[in-house]
């Protein structure tokens, strides 16, 4: 059997502690040293794993072999290039960079580097959404929906950083546009975005948005919501043989956040492979980021920004 990849984890935030769980149960993967440039936040996870606020230092001290990023957005791209440079692994928490070019500029180095650089889709390994792609296979999709409805104040907690438009990259197209693309594109196929509408708030974070898709002659609706009450994640796809299907993400998950437990644990089992078999390429993250910034441009075209009353 081969031995565990040596592995540092960067960002202690919200999302982190998913990760945190799901390498605990990873035979293949030992974390090693962790890293948030908070000492307070830093403190107070004691993982049993060296603690750092330079994740420069954790990567030139302790020899790793694989790095997971969960920082916050604005920090992917020069985290991962400095991993990267360094012939280290990389998991990256999505969106895998603040917009498209900064996703090539890390896909063309994972490439000169051959090293790998995957983009953590977590919804691909939901229970519900891998029935729904079993069930689609063979028939051909007229019409997606895919809802990603929230209240991001209480799924950010302390990371008041997805707020802030400059650091999270815009907002909810920004931050859960990726994973709602990332589905168009898992289930469908290559997408190509065709309308969007966004709604901002007064700080300029955009709120709500409606972003159409085309992929495979199929119209996939991407419906994104940070002001819905409770919480709501789902896909619909209407098949040309007239069945409706439906994926309901939160299956089996009532307790809040429930679903990303078993989702953490495949990402890192899918990262695992990737390592071991040398999978460099992953054209998934920087796809992604080329449809948020499509949705950006053809909202802004579309018609003055909407604000949205705080």
């Amino acid at each position: 059997m081969s031995a565990p990849l040596r592995t540092g984890l960067v960002g202690l935030g919200v999302i982190s502690r998913f990760y945190l769980e799901a390498l605990r149960t990873a035979p293949g993967l030992d974390l090693v040293a962790v890293c948030d440039r908070d000492p307070r936040v830093l403190a107070a996870h004691p993982v049993g794993a060296r603690g750092y606020t330079d994740h420069v230092r954790m990567l030139d001290e302790t020899g790793l072999d694989a790095l997971v990023v969960t920082a916050p957005n604005d920090a992917h791209a020069p985290v991962c290039a400095d991993a990267l440079r360094r012939g280290v692994a990389v998991c990256v928490e999505k969106p895998l960079a603040l917009d498209a070019a900064q996703g090539e500029a890390l896909a063309g180095l994972a490439r000169d580097r051959d090293t790998v650089l995957f983009t953590a889709f977590h919804r691909r390994y939901n229970s519900a959404l891998a029935r729904l792609r079993r069930d689609l296979a063979g028939r051909r999709v007229e019409e997606l929906t895919v809802r990603y409805l929230e209240r991001i104040e209480e799924h950010a907690g302390t990371d008041t950083w997805y707020l802030d438009p400059a650091r999270c990259g815009g907002g909810c197209v920004a931050d859960n546009g990726p994973n709602a693309f990332d589905l168009v594109e898992w289930l469908l196929g290559p997408a190509e975005a065709e309308s969007a509408h966004v709604t901002r708030d007064a700080a300029g974070t955009d709120r709500r948005a409606e972003v159409v898709l085309r992929a495979a002659g199929a119209r996939a609706r991407v419906l994104l919501d940070w002001s819905h009450p409770g919480e709501r994640k789902d896909v619909e796809a209407r098949t040309a043989d007239g069945a409706v299907l439906t994926a309901d993400m939160l299956e089996g998950h009532p307790g809040f956040k429930d679903s990303l437990w078993h989702e953490y644990v495949g990402v890192l089992a899918e990262f695992e492979r990737r390592v071991r078999g040398g999978v460099v390429e992953d054209p998934g993250g920087p796809s992604a980021l080329r449809l948020v910034g499509d949705a950006y441009r053809l909202a802004e075209a579309a018609e003055p920004t909407r604000e949205e009353a705080r």
